[in-house]
């Protein structure tokens, strides 16, 4: 794919030809790691196509899900870790087959300095996901499950574009920190409710899905 589809309009001409000539096209399935715990990172990710989940392990060492990324958006932590020469506190998983290109640490700081596009777009990437960490923060300690749930679901869909969310109910689960029996519950309330149709390891979301 070409890069230039998607960073034309957000950089300037000689930091997209750096882009082509530093960076890295990398391609990863449904599933793959792509950042580890405890793991030192030496790429920025910058999303050309497909959806990452990024999580993090609490004090139980139970994974909680911190944010999505998606096409033209990247790992703010990453950039963090690979910045300060540090190890990865949080995992990066392919949530369906990615593309993506892999910028090298040794350019991150220069670029700071050279191209203010660059800045400007590490300055948001933080703020965006700053704001998306807050909104997680919020869910958890005010909403209930079941809205959580729905907008869990409503996530899932708008990242896909497709009113069928493929994920298991012990995904679900292990990415709400809560139980897959409670899950299992509660989606199958909505299913009485005619909001969803469950199938195996996939979700239908009705019209009009709220």
């Amino acid at each position: 794919m070409n890069k230039d589809v998607h960073f034309n309009s957000t950089f300037e001409p000689a930091l997209v030809q750096e882009m082509h000539q530093f960076g890295e096209i990398k391609n990863f399935k449904e599933g793959d790691i792509i950042i580890d715990y405890g793991k030192y990172i030496r790429m920025m990710p910058l999303i050309i196509k497909g959806t990452i989940k990024v999580l993090r392990k609490d004090e139980n060492d139970k994974e909680i899900l911190l944010y999505y990324l998606s096409s033209n958006e990247s790992c703010s932590m990453a950039y963090s870790c690979c910045v300060e020469a540090k190890k990865s506190e949080v995992k990066a998983v392919a949530e369906e087959d990615v593309e993506l290109l892999a910028i090298p640490h040794i350019k991150l700081d220069e670029w700071l300095c050279r191209y203010p596009s660059w800045k400007n777009y590490i300055m948001r990437s933080f703020n965006e996901r700053f704001l998306e960490l807050l909104k997680s923060i919020e869910s958890i300690a005010f909403h209930k499950l079941d809205e959580r749930l729905i907008d869990y679901l409503k996530e899932k869909q708008r990242l896909s574009g497709s009113a069928v969310v493929k994920a298991s109910h012990h995904i679900i689960a292990d990415e709400l920190a809560t139980s897959r029996v409670v899950v299992s519950r509660l989606l199958k309330q909505l299913e009485n409710d005619g909001k969803l149709i469950l199938y195996r390891n996939e979700i239908k979301l009705m019209n009009g899905f709220n």
